[in-house]
């Protein structure tokens, strides 16, 4: 009887755990284990919230670095990351207590956190304005904001040059609404004139500190992270404002990246203040380096309205999955899931791996999905009531509590961490190494 093929390879090379296998065969790694930090790891992350908006019509200083003892604490908190075993952190500088004035800084602070984290190793995201300006430059009405700003890029990148990730403003949309549309935060308007003012303004700062950062660090890699929004209305006959409100979510991105808009939305921007020479400018061309688009997702980020107009937070209907896969099939740009966290501790492991459920969706559609982020590292307070109110209420949604002991979700992500922490960012990332090259490529799709 002849011999088959496999009767041949087995008398030749044995029936299975073959010599090569180990590099990237059947033998090879499933991705488990601790992440390394190295290139073309999946960027396991969380974040030290560090919002610093300004209520009271100016009078109060929200600064919940301050509010959540990281000043004094700051140590200990880049301590519990490594401790967590992850290598990437969103962290926020704070700009309005840095930039003193046009060419002015006190750096103080700064220095001692940048020193701890480069000394642990620890990959900052490095986030330079978080809902707030310095009280010089008054608002985001102000026209000034895009050229002080870059200036303040740029003094950071040169100042540390070892940081190559950076968000250079987090939630341009959320900010823009919060302060100029819903009456919450800064200038505390509520007009589509304020709201299309502060955007242009966020946005063109956004730009001018990308191309500073660039100049000192050619190969950035610049993550935008954007609150992934959705309304849905239980109506027959639909809300006009509602249904724009629906495309506006886009708008921050739309200007970011030289995404045109739709009819209604282009309407809307010039009844509002934007002139063509301005939104001309806008749709030039992308900002340089390499773009990132990180979507912030929060169960409360999707709203129901019911048909007598009373609204409920819908948490987890559409979900990260679905909503950003909208953003995504619009920009074609690599994907990090950038916040999210529950108010209730009890719920929050079942959240975390709801969340890692959705990204595992996201990547078998083939989505180069980069990183994902619990955020944050430490409870939070007054996000119940959006920091309008300088209440001191707890929220629960920290790795850690506020006396820095570990939360339930601590120990999910840990579990997470062990079991996936060496994935690469898409199957055989490896080959794509992280580079220090330039980001020179027009990259159009």
């Amino acid at each position: 009887m002849a011999k088959t093929f496999l009767t041949l390879i087995k008398e030749k090379f044995g029936s299975g755990n073959y010599e090569g296998d180990q590099y990237g065969g059947a033998g090879g790694s499933d991705g488990s284990g601790l992440p390394t930090g190295l290139a073309g790891n999946f960027m396991f992350a969380t974040g030290i919230e560090c919002s610093y908006p300004t209520i009271d019509n100016g009078k109060t200083r929200r600064d919940l670095l301050a509010e959540c003892y990281h000043y004094e604490r700051y140590k200990e908190d880049l301590g519990l990351v490594k401790e967590m075993g992850l290598k990437v952190l969103r962290y926020g500088l704070p700009y309005y207590n840095i930039h003193k004035g046009p060419g002015k800084y006190d750096w103080t602070f700064a220095d001692l956190a940048m020193a701890e984290i480069q000394r642990l190793g620890i990959t900052p995201i490095l986030d330079l304005m978080h809902f707030g300006v310095p009280d010089w430059l008054g608002n985001y009405q102000n026209p000034e904001l895009p050229v002080y700003f870059a200036e303040y890029c740029g003094a950071v990148a040169k100042r540390y040059p070892w940081v190559r990730y950076y968000t250079p403003i987090n939630e341009i949309y959320v900010t823009a609404r919060m302060s100029a549309l819903d009456g919450a935060w800064n200038e505390q308007l509520k007009s589509d004139k304020a709201f299309v003012t502060a955007l242009k303004h966020l946005v063109a700062a956004s730009i001018m500190g990308n191309q500073q950062i660039a100049i000192h660090r050619p190969d950035c890699v610049i993550v935008q992270s954007e609150s992934a929004e959705f309304t849905h209305e239980l109506r027959a006959t639909r809300t006009p404002s509602i249904q724009l409100s629906n495309r506006l979510r886009f708008l921050a991105l739309d200007l970011l990246y030289a995404f045109h808009p739709d009819a209604e939305v282009m309407n809307y921007l010039y009844d509002n203040g934007m002139t063509r020479t301005e939104y001309d400018w806008f749709m030039a061309g992308e900002p340089p380096g390499y773009q990132v688009m990180g979507n912030d997702y929060y169960g409360r980020n999707e709203r129901i309205i019911l048909p007598d107009g009373t609204l409920c937070t819908s948490m987890d209907v559409l979900g990260w999955y679905n909503i950003t896969y909208e953003y995504y099939q619009r920009y074609h740009k690599p994907v990090m899931h950038t916040e999210t966290n529950v108010f209730d501790a009890n719920e929050a492991p079942t959240w975390l791996w709801k969340q890692w459920v959705n990204i595992l969706q996201m990547r078998k559609e083939g989505v180069p999905v980069l990183g994902f982020t619990w955020y944050s590292l430490i409870d939070q307070v007054d996000w119940d009531s959006g920091l309008t109110r300088k209440a001191g209420s707890l929220n629960a949604c920290g790795l850690f509590d506020l006396d820095r002991k570990p939360r339930p979700v601590a120990e999910s992500y840990k579990m997470l961490l062990k079991e996936y922490g060496q994935i690469t960012i898409v199957p055989h990332g490896e080959m794509f190494e992280v580079t220090t090259q330039p980001a020179t490529l027009k990259v159009e799709i």
